[in-house]
């Protein structure tokens, strides 16, 4: 008895220090510089959702977003990108806003809430369909809670994602 007291005593003293050890992983970044000359810092939540982090990472290291245009710009509520159709086509083709990667992912719904500067995949009615094409949240919406995948934040620059207009162009996002 002693013995296995003495091993538990020895483990609990051990393990906050053998914690304190692992590195703490950060997690990862990226930066939209806007044509305009705007920047905005994006921090992803891999925890939450971590095939839509991947998958934006991926695209991102990819050069998929420069040069891109924000096609949906909804006052108090998201501006959004992701169609790659937005490089070329006018902003008013009726195919605007239909693009992707040419694969969709699964949904990774969490207990993130929709609010001002979270980031989340835009997809159609399938939970299952979304690919590339991203939001940011200009102003708080409780209803897409647990419907859409959240997977990052504005961490710097939400005054310049408050001044995006539709056809604002991407010159390169970067992963840091």
């Amino acid at each position: 008895m002693n013995r296995l007291l003495a091993l538990v005593v020895a483990i609990s003293v051990a393990a906050p220090a053998l914690a304190q050890n692992r590195p703490v992983v950060k997690p990862p970044t990226a930066v939209i510089t806007l044509e305009n000359g705007g920047q905005i810092t994006l921090e992803f939540f891999p925890a939450d959702a971590p095939k839509h982090v991947e998958n934006f990472v991926k695209l991102v290291r990819a050069g998929f977003y420069d040069g891109q245009r924000f096609h949906r710009v909804e006052s108090g509520f998201v501006v959004q990108l992701g169609d790659p159709k937005s490089k070329t086509l006018p902003m008013d083709h009726p195919d605007m806003g239909t693009g992707g990667p040419g694969y969709t992912i699964k949904a990774e719904f969490n207990n993130r809430k929709f609010d001002r500067g979270l980031l989340g995949m835009a997809r159609m009615n399938d939970p299952d369909s979304a690919g590339s094409q991203f939001y940011i949240m200009l102003g708080p919406a409780s209803h897409l809670n647990g419907q859409y995948t959240a997977f990052g934040r504005v961490v710097s620059g939400m005054e310049v994602v408050d001044t995006i207009k539709v056809g604002d162009r991407v010159k390169s996002m970067k992963i840091k």
